[in-house]
């Protein structure tokens, strides 16, 4: 298998019980209509007999009625399907303690938003910010929430389907996948830096190149794997690890804060606490003329 680029219900069947995953079936959840969404797959699964809200990009969809939707894009709908299946989950353990709360399984394949004109103005923004949230709130009330990148996590649409992860794996770059926050184009009529330069710059500098190896000196990836055969041990080993972490309220190595913290150990992220100093410092020189104004 050379890559697992446009293949998310593969991978789901790859890493679950076998035939365990019923699509759209999560407690108290219903989807508006049977083509809400396609490219957004929701439902409930079992991994080694726990059961599991599993959340995944179909690439191999489009959605009828925004044309710039497809090949996993992350619009509307699906913001609003993705955090409908995360407030449905953490309501469904909301009495149950940390240990017994079902984990977040989220299978990323994604290019980006869908950035059409209509999904702007009726609120894309306002659906993937709820689903990021979602995922925020899931994994401070003790969910365990894993991101499986096994494509593309590019974007906007990987910082709401997968950064909020308690921990991301992702598999190699020899299956063509590819971490990125902006294409090198955009950085550069943004930074008004020649292309040229910025390129360079990627084949040594973390923060600049695409790529799961980089985003694993930054940290952001947790652990890579070598084959999608390795996925299903692999998830159940960081799932574990996660609850593990929990159950001692050591939550500070998980999520964004822990990522930040692994990129400092690992030499990709090595100025982020100077850089946080001195905001705090400069703020609190100043605080007193707005907090108490």
């Amino acid at each position: 298998m050379e890559t697992m680029m446009g293949q998310g219900r593969l991978a789901i069947d790859m890493i679950v019980d076998q035939d365990s995953f019923a699509e759209n079936q999560i407690p108290n959840f219903s989807v508006p209509c049977e083509d809400y969404a396609p490219g957004a797959v929701v439902g409930t699964a079992r991994i080694n007999g726990r059961e599991c809200t599993v959340i995944a990009n179909d690439a191999m969809e489009c959605n009828p009625r925004f044309p710039v939707v497809y090949a996993g894009i992350i619009g509307m709908e699906e913001g609003y399907k993705m955090a409908m299946a995360v407030y449905r989950s953490i309501e469904a353990d909301a009495d149950l303690p940390v240990a017994k709360k079902r984990p977040l399984l989220l299978i990323v394949d994604t290019p980006g938003n869908g950035p059409g004109k209509v999904e702007e103005i009726i609120g894309m923004n306002k659906s993937t910010g709820a689903y990021q949230l979602a995922l925020a709130e899931a994994r401070k009330a003790g969910h365990p929430v894993l991101a499986v990148v096994i494509g593309r996590a590019i974007s906007g649409a990987f910082l709401c389907h997968g950064l909020q992860a308690d921990q991301i794996i992702s598999l190699s770059s020899k299956y063509n996948t590819m971490i990125h926050v902006m294409p090198l184009t955009s950085i550069a009529r943004i930074t008004k830096q020649d292309l040229e330069r910025l390129t360079a710059l990627s084949t040594s500098n973390p923060v600049f190149a695409a790529g799961p190896e980089f985003f694993f000196r930054l940290g952001g990836v947790e652990e890579i794997m070598e084959s999608p055969q390795a996925m299903r041990e692999c998830v159940t080993r960081h799932l574990d690890d996660i609850y593990t972490l929990k159950a001692v309220n050591r939550t500070d190595k998980l999520g964004p804060w822990g990522r930040g913290e692994l990129g400092e150990q690992r030499g990709g992220r090595i100025t982020r606490k100077k850089v946080m100093a001195r905001m705090n410092e400069q703020f609190d020189a100043v605080a007193d003329r707005y907090l108490n104004a």
